[in-house]
Order: C-alpha cells, then structure tokens, then sequence
C-alpha cells in the first residue's frame, strides 16, 4: 500500500501532474492525458512506456469513480 505522503508527492512523469489513486485496482492515473501506471509488488511504475493509454469511454469510467472517492 502506498502512503497518502507519497501519494501528495508522486506526479506524471509526461507533465509533472497529479496522479489519482487507484491502488485497489492496481494503478495510479493521469486523468489529462487519459494514461494509467500500473502498481506491480506495491512499486509504482512511473516509466512513460509502461503506461497505458485508457479510451474515452474508460476515462469517464475512472472520473465517475473518482468523484465518489472523493465524496467518501
């Protein structure tokens, strides 16, 4: 599990942004460029290449969830 300290401090390695928390489904997202960073063995893999770009359907998915999360 990946700390909330750390969580403040990780950014998109692409534009240095915020990284939402999806640690439970196994990856943090960069919600402006639509890419996904999986989490393997609790390390982030902050590598450009490794990320997976998510379609339009699948980032209005994680944004809705994303929502709730906060609400909570």
């Amino acid at each position: 599990m990946i700390s909330a300290q750390l969580l403040e401090i990780l950014a998109c390695p692409l534009d240095k942004g915020e990284l939402w928390d999806f640690q439970e489904d196994g990856f943090l997202y960069n919600a402006r460029l639509r890419r996904k960073y999986p989490i393997r063995d609790g390390i982030c893999i902050l590598l450009i290449d490794e990320a997976e770009v998510v379609g339009e359907s699948e980032a209005s998915e994680l944004e809705a969830k994303h929502k709730d999360q906060v609400r909570d």
